[in-house]
């Protein structure tokens, strides 16, 4: 039997045209960039959450000498949350590059871990994938990676 299968997300052309909490996580995002290791790809990326509290918190990415190792900027930030303010659910993700060409997407790794913070959770998270000035957003990690692992 075929299925299809829809994605709802939200587009938009400017960043300015978000609310003022999104644009400010995707700045965070945009600035924790500069703070990113990436002396191999050279591609420096940023991540930003809020928490229910509304406290916020980014990271960035970290490359290896010794590749694979290294982490990614959404991977590096939610472990951390999930350390320290684990009690405290996060309510969006904000994602930036630099450069910035095009908006910047979590891989496939980041998309499982994400789903799996919203499965213990027990709360979506939102998540803001932006770049050269226009984002993309999503109410949960699920729609990213609608076919999950769950064990």
């Amino acid at each position: 039997m075929k299925k299809i299968l829809e994605i709802d997300f939200e587009h938009y052309a400017s960043i300015e045209d978000m609310d003022a909490a999104d644009r400010a996580l995707v700045r965070e995002a945009e600035e924790a960039t500069a703070t990113a290791n990436a002396p191999h790809s050279h591609f420096h990326v940023g991540a930003a959450v809020r928490l229910r509290s509304g406290r916020t918190l980014h990271a960035s990415n970290f490359e290896s000498e010794v590749y694979p190792a290294g982490l990614c900027a959404e991977r590096s930030l939610l472990f951390y949350v999930e350390a320290n303010y684990a009690n405290d659910p996060i309510e969006a993700l904000a994602i930036a590059s630099n450069p910035s060409q095009r908006e910047c997407y979590p891989c496939g790794q980041c998309r499982q871990v994400i789903v799996d913070v919203e499965h213990r959770q027990k709360s979506p998270i939102r998540v803001i994938m932006s770049g050269a000035g226009t984002a993309s957003v999503v109410a949960s990690a699920e729609t990213l990676l609608p076919f999950t692992f769950k064990l």
